[in-house]
Order: structure tokens, then sequence, then C-alpha cells
């Protein structure tokens, strides 16, 4: 392999990991050579299931059960994983939420919860590896911040909010800790597909013909889209890359886009 690109010896903490884009970009980061830490919060079945798919495809992984808005869970579950697993190189905070609600009708419960979630709990969770990392002398946090981080779109303001906030966050991070050899980015999504998106991806679906109109590439990101990203800024080809976000989104960000009768 490639040594830019080498994982090999390194562990990588995912939150979230256990389905979707996080476990996509996890597994990039396994074929890689890195061991693979997985977080959840809902069940141990699920981190159990996603533990098996990572290992059938020969990776080496582990899973933790704790909620990354929870200081006291998170600052156990660090030291255990690196006394039970390694020190770790690799930070993904990509645990999530959206709720898609108009902004005068969202509670303040609503409006905290997803602001907690996407935003807090990666303050909680960088705070308490990056410590580690400290004492090392390196280290790779990556922020999955989004297009939201960019734009604005009707019922997601907290979403966006929070994820506008996590741009700033990881700028700031990048600012302290750079000087620790530790490298702050970030990834953006675009539209991309997933058992989320599934009952909005059918032919005729106006939100999928939007997309689809909207995307240069002409088409959703497949999850493996987010993978090289990952690797990259995990590796040490992204060793004097510092406090960006790389949008991985088909070109949405680049364009006006394009009249409906346009070919």
């Amino acid at each position: 392999m490639n040594p830019l690109f080498d994982l090999t010896g390194k562990v990588a903490l995912i939150t979230g990991g256990t389905h979707g884009l996080g476990m996509a970009m996890a597994m990039g980061l396994g074929k890689a050579g890195a061991t693979l830490v997985i977080n959840g919060h809902s069940s141990q079945e699920k981190i159990d299931k996603a533990l098996q798919a990572y290992r059938a495809e020969g990776i080496t992984a582990h899973g933790y059960l704790f909620d990354v808005t929870q200081e006291a869970a998170v600052t156990d579950s660090v030291a255990q994983i690196e006394s039970e697993v390694g020190p770790i190189d690799i930070l993904v905070n990509n645990a999530g939420i959206i709720k898609r609600i108009p902004l005068v009708e969202m509670s303040v419960e609503d409006w905290d919860q997803v602001i907690r979630t996407d935003l807090t709990g990666v303050f909680i969770m960088s705070k308490h590896v990056v410590k580690g990392m400290m004492e090392r002398g390196a280290g790779k946090i990556i922020n999955i911040c989004s297009m939201m981080s960019e734009l604005g779109r009707n019922t997601v303001g907290a979403y966006a909010a929070a994820k506008g906030g996590l741009k700033m966050l990881t700028q700031n991070m990048a600012t302290e800790w750079a000087k620790y050899n530790i490298q702050v980015n970030g990834i953006g999504p675009g539209y991309f597909a997933t058992s989320q998106t599934a009952p909005i991806r059918v032919d005729g679906h106006p939100f999928n013909d939007f997309i689809i109109q909207r995307t240069p590439a002409g088409r959703w990101g497949d999850p493996e889209d987010l993978a090289g990203t990952a690797v990259f800024l995990a590796a040490p080809a992204s060793d004097f890359i510092n406090g960006q976000v790389i949008y991985v989104d088909g070109g949405i960000l680049a364009t006006i886009g394009r009249p409906a009768n346009e070919a």
C-alpha cells in the first residue's frame, strides 16, 4: 500500500459507525489497515450486527455502547477504549440526528436535542480524545459536516445551525491543536443513497428529480464515495491540511444549477 494512505497500526474511533455513511467511511479506514472502534447508543444488537459486517471484510473491529452527549460516559468509554484496544489515532465525529420541523413550530426541546447531538457531542468527544493525541504529538480528527454548513433549506434550521457551528468548531480546533501535530478537518456530504433517503429516491418523486437536476454529476452519491476522502484525511497524505471542509457533493456547491428544461 502507498505509505501516504496506509493506516496500518492506527486505531480509528468512528461515532455512529453502525450503519449508513458512518459505516461506509469506517469500511474505508478499515480496508486501509486501521483497527476500527465503532460507537452506537441505541442498542448493543446494532453494534454487534455492524461488527459482523466489518469482520466479514477481514477488518479488525470493536464496538462500544455510549451516548456522545453524555460527558461522563464519554470520559469512561475513551479511557476503556485506550486501555482495551489502544491509543486513539483517528477520531471521526459522525454521530448525528436531524429533525425536519419548520422553525416556527419547533420546540426548544427538539432544538436542544439536535444542537447537543450534532454540535455539543462533537465538542465532548474531541475534548476527551484529543488529550491523548496531544500527549503523543499526533492525531487526526474528522468532523462530519454538511452542505447545510453552507446553505439553508426549509425545515432543517436546527440541523443547519449545528452544522454551520461545526464548520467553525472545526476551524477553531485546528487553530488550537495544530501545534501538537493534530489535523482537524471536515467532510461535507451531499445527497447520498442511504436507507433514510430510499423513500424519496424513486423515479418521479419531486425531490429525487430535484436532486438529479441540481447535481452536476447527475446522480445521488454512493456511500462508498465518502471512503476515499475519509482515508485521505486520516492518512499521512493530509498532514499539512488543517481546518478545511471537503464537500463530497457531486458539484452541487460549485454551481447555481440549471433550468429544468435545459439538457
